[in-house]
């Protein structure tokens, strides 16, 4: 291959890779931060039921958790960790509710087969993620890992964004929430 080939291969790849991220961040609005209050949305749960989140706020706290997908490893093992810890949040007045694109069915499977006692809700067009603002990884590629802890009155009080310690959210939010 002659340098300028090598060259214009390289600008051709750098130039897909920022064409993707340009995609990916183009409907995500700015992603929310502490303090901001979480905006209103509404999705059918893994029972097919309407979720309104307002009917939550002035009632309880609530750890919004967006995950990539329905039984896969990391998110299997988070949603395990919630369920295992579930108690907890109930002893401190909290919601735990999981969001995926993942359909209402796929939901029902993945509540039943790890006997999951919260809510899954169904993003499959990502509205809510970008809502959220929760950013992607691999260049958007896989849909993020990100927690949200809210307070009763729907003020983000804790964000914690690791997609790799997907346990780690339980021990982060049960921290938050105590505060």
């Amino acid at each position: 291959m002659t340098k300028t080939k090598l060259i214009l291969s390289g600008i051709l790849v750098l130039s897909v890779i920022f064409v993707a991220i340009g995609f990916t961040n183009m409907n995500t609005k700015k992603p929310l931060k502490i303090g901001d209050k979480i905006p209103s949305f509404s999705l059918q749960n893994q029972n097919g039921e309407d979720v309104l989140i307002d009917e939550f706020i002035g009632k309880t706290a609530i750890v919004i958790y967006f995950y990539p997908k329905d039984d896969t490893p990391g998110c299997t093992k988070e949603a395990c960790s919630f369920r295992d810890t579930y108690a907890d949040f109930r002893d401190l007045n909290a919601q735990v509710i999981g969001i995926s694109a993942d359909n209402v069915a796929s939901h029902k499977k993945f509540a039943e087969k790890y006997n999951l006692p919260f809510t899954l809700l169904s993003d499959v067009d990502n509205k809510v993620r970008k809502l959220f603002g929760v950013p992607g990884t691999l260049f958007g590629l896989i849909p993020g890992r990100v927690t949200y802890i809210v307070n009763k009155n729907g003020i983000v009080t804790d964000i914690h964004d690791n997609m790799l310690n997907a346990e780690g959210h339980i021990k982060a939010s049960l921290k938050a929430l105590k505060k």
